[in-house]
């Protein structure tokens, strides 16, 4: 029987197309890659023209909805000696992009490290079995490889998430790897230089809002090339991405229900004009100071929707999206409430009188903006 999961690795959720690309890739590839840079570009970027595998036809789907250029660099980045840091506000992305990437040239997403306030140096390169220890001396059998060990081991890449969470004396200890490609394991002696094989790179990801964080030194950076992954700037891009992940979300969770273009149009918009601070008509908007993330739309979208499929008639109502709204808004500053009232109070009150429809269900919902 096959194996579910809540959130299946990109490798298994998209195993068909990276057979069918790896299958009709005539590039260049480095060395212990996967595929080619092409054919990693065309996993992420989509392409409208089918593949043939096996007999069946695939249609490779866009992933990434944002920067072509940007994501050509990050390829060509961890084809060479310096590592990738993907940096940014929260909710751009990041981790997907660090995901597709590693799926695409390793074939596996799942070797990360989860920077954090308690992260060590041990959790990063190695730890011991302490009774394999005890009982025959520091030995290979006895050493447990963490992500950065298992990355340099079998020429694949570690993901490092949050790395600024990390204390920075912590981060610091992948100076070294990262210039000469070698970790060195004292307790085993001669035998102890773990020399990374070809494949071997780290992406990193760093949040530019969060509080908390722990400046990267200069000499850790210049390790990295830095790739700056900006929120979407299209309305109409954002409210694809949105009707998008809340149809997976569905599928993935057995929820017999489509999102609706109208509403995500709405969300989206709404999304799109508070994080900018102007509507579409060019009326300044005070903009909240939590994140207006693309991913957080898709969250109150989606949240919005399974009330509706558990507790209503499995429509989505306006009511229980805007309560939604109002739990994301106001979880980091309670005056952003306000700043959401006052653009319901105005934009959205504008576009009800001249649109109708679901812009007016919207607006009357302006009632739980409590």
């Amino acid at each position: 029987m096959e194996q579910k999961f809540i959130k299946p690795p990109v490798e298994v959720r998209y195993r068909e197309e990276l057979e069918a690309l790896k299958a009709n890739d005539t590039g260049n590839r480095p060395e212990n890659w996967q595929m080619s840079p092409r054919a990693v570009r065309t996993f992420i970027l989509g392409s409208s023209k089918p593949l043939v595998c096996g007999g069946k036809e695939y249609i490779i789907e866009k992933k990434y909805f944002g920067n072509d250029a940007l994501v050509e660099r990050c390829i060509v980045t961890l084809a060479g000696n310096r590592g990738l840091m993907l940096v940014g506000e929260p909710g751009t992305a990041k981790t997907m992009l660090s995901e597709l990437l590693s799926a695409a040239v390793s074939g596996v997403s799942t070797n990360t490290i989860q920077g954090t306030a308690g992260t060590t140096e041990d959790m990063i390169k190695y730890s011991w079995n302490y009774a394999l220890l005890l009982a025959k001396g520091p030995s290979r059998e006895a050493l447990v490889p963490s992500p950065l060990y298992v990355g340099m081991e079998k020429g694949i890449l570690t993901r490092f998430e949050e790395i600024t969470r990390t204390p920075a004396e912590i981060q610091d200890s992948l100076i070294s790897v990262l210039s000469d490609k070698v970790l060195n394991v004292p307790e085993l002696g001669d035998e102890g230089f773990l020399f990374a094989r070809p494949g071997f790179n780290v992406i990193g990801t760093a949040n530019t809002r969060d509080k908390g964080v722990n400046e990267m030194s200069s000499a850790l950076k210049r390790r990295f090339n830095f790739e700056t992954v900006m929120p979407v700037r299209e309305a109409s891009m954002e409210k694809r991405i949105i009707v998008n992940e809340v149809n997976r979300l569905a599928e993935e969770s057995h929820i017999s229900v489509q999102a609706d273009e109208d509403v995500a149009e709405i969300l989206a918009s709404t999304y799109h004009e508070l994080r900018e601070g102007v509507s579409s008509h060019g009326h300044r908007i005070d903009k909240p100071s939590s994140v207006m993330s693309t991913a957080e739309a898709v969250s109150v979208y989606y949240q919005a929707m399974i009330t509706g499929y558990y507790y209503g008639d499995g429509t989505l109502s306006m009511d229980s999206l805007v309560q939604t709204l109002v739990g994301a808004v106001s979880k980091e500053n309670k005056d952003d409430l306000e700043k959401v009232r006052g653009y319901f109070n105005t934009v959205i009150r504008d576009k009800s009188s001249k649109e109708g429809g679901l812009w007016k269900e919207y607006y009357e919902a302006r009632k739980w903006l409590k």
